[in-house]
């Protein structure tokens, strides 16, 4: 039963984050595509780092804390720069791309983590088998959010005379 706990709670959390920011899916998609990316190159240097700063005891525990940081660090950078939604429709739709996303990308790491036996098992089985599809819809649908992507009309004053 751990794991619907820890899903439910995580997915509060991501959205909370994107929606309260109100930054748009295609550049925190990307982001968390790139996190992805690079915690498959770095899982076992990631896992050493964290265990080396004490915090979390070594173990299968730090591995998917340490995954979880670099696939999520980038969006979490993100959170704070960039495109914003304007509209709060806008902002759900986006936000709640973001959380099953983000979701996705994490199904490994939480797997490593948790306790999976019964219903448990079942459910992260389930979301396993979607992955690939989510991440897949996921990434196309950032892409296209990026072409919906305008650049504010602000006006720069020029120095120069003509």
């Amino acid at each position: 039963m751990m794991v619907p706990i820890v899903l439910v709670s995580l997915a509060v959390l991501l959205f909370l984050g994107a929606f309260i920011s109100k930054r748009r899916f295609g550049l925190l998609g990307l982001a968390l595509t790139a996190g992805a990316t690079l915690s498959t190159m770095w899982s076992y240097d990631a896992g050493l780092i964290v265990s080396s700063t004490g915090l979390v005891p070594d173990g299968p525990l730090t591995n998917a804390v340490a995954l979880s940081l670099v696939v999520l660090m980038p969006a979490i950078i993100l959170l704070f720069h960039g495109y914003k939604y304007k509209s709060l429709f806008s902002r759900f739709i986006g936000s709640l791309l973001f959380t099953i996303l983000a979701l996705a990308f994490l199904l490994e790491p939480i797997g490593f983590a948790l306790p999976l036996e019964g219903m448990s098992a079942y459910l992260y089985n389930q979301a396993v088998s979607y992955k690939e599809l989510i991440i897949s819809v996921g990434v196309v649908l950032a892409i296209v959010d990026l072409f919906f992507t305008k650049k504010s009309h602000t006006v720069e004053k020029s120095d120069k005379k003509h």
